[in-house]
């Protein structure tokens, strides 16, 4: 998980200046699947709110974001910080992100945890006064279409943040919709929505193919209203 208020050492900064920035790639196409980006957010215009608070897209900020729901579906309107924790990889790694774990919440099928380079997934607040995740039906594994700039991707729900801040996903999906996925200095500022599908289960969780497919059926569902 990125914690922006901590702040590097110089020795950190070092490092990050002689790997030198991630490369970006927009996103290939306008969305995966056919429900787009317009009708999604029709679904989600308006917030019931079942968080008992609000929360706050970084440690300095103001808290302003509500958890809202449907009967199918959980949503927020959010930032983009990027998590690149998990497996070791080129990517990802202490060099690269001053706040690398390695370590998430929910792992592979054989065990290992999640590879934030080339899984799209989503970080969910852990549980607290604020909301339980699980109490609304989202688990590791969850399917979520994750909106930004009339894209839409679909990921996972793959690991759990800070109890008071939301807005969080992997550089594999900032990459996926051409974010700067950059664990130190990219990320989105404003205008990422996530929408959770409950009850939902991709398996094996590690599969994007399995993501899509199951998400692309959910999303159908749900702006179909059936």
């Amino acid at each position: 998980m990125r914690r922006r208020t901590l702040p590097l050492t110089a020795a950190a900064g070092a490092a990050l200046l002689a790997a030198g920035p991630l490369p970006t790639t927009a996103s290939a196409s306008v969305r995966e699947g056919s429900v787009d980006a317009a009708e999604l957010l029709a679904k989600v215009s308006s917030c019931r709110q079942i968080s008992s608070g609000l929360y706050r897209t970084d440690e300095e900020a103001t808290a302003t974001v509500p958890v809202c729901g449907t009967d199918d579906v959980v949503f927020r309107k959010a930032d983009m910080d990027i998590d690149c924790d998990g497996q070791r990889t080129a990517a990802c790694n202490e060099n690269r992100d001053p706040w690398y774990q390695d370590d998430t919440a929910f792992h592979q099928s054989d065990g290992r945890p999640l590879n934030a380079e080339t899984l799209p997934y989503v970080v969910v607040p852990s549980a607290s006064g604020i909301w339980d995740h699980t109490s609304a039906g989202i688990k590791g594994g969850g399917v979520v279409a994750v909106i930004h700039h009339g894209q839409v991707e679909y990921a996972v729900v793959g690991d759990t943040g800070p109890t008071s801040i939301i807005g969080e996903a992997s550089c594999a999906t900032a990459q996926a919709l051409g974010i700067d996925p950059d664990p130190a200095t990219g990320g989105a500022e404003s205008g990422v929505t996530y929408v959770l599908f409950k009850n939902s289960q991709v398996s094996p969780i590690e599969s994007h193919s399995a993501a899509v497919a199951l998400g692309e059926r959910l999303a159908r569902r749900f702006v179909d209203g059936d």
